[in-house]
């Protein structure tokens, strides 16, 4: 008997019948849901990292440029 072979039941051979074919198309349709779910999940995760960078650079530049305003009066006033 070959490994990882089912074990012969009362000397019939296995045949293949319609529930059994209807089972195994349903979890190929469901491995096929599932793997395009993981597909989208990852491009929506790349897509929120690229928000998050551009959220920080917004951020960093308002804060530069109240820095700037902050600094301006007092480097005018500088001989």
């Amino acid at each position: 008997m070959a490994e990882g072979a089912p074990p012969s039941r009362y000397g019939f051979e296995p045949f293949d019948c319609a529930p059994a074919l209807r089972l195994e198309a349903h979890e190929r349709v469901s491995e096929l849901q599932v793997t395009a779910m993981q597909q989208r999940l990852e491009r929506l995760e790349a897509a929120l990292e690229r928000l998050e960078r551009r959220l920080w650079l917004a951020v960093y530049g308002v804060v530069a440029a109240i820095l700037v305003q902050a600094f301006q009066p007092i480097l005018a006033a500088l001989p």
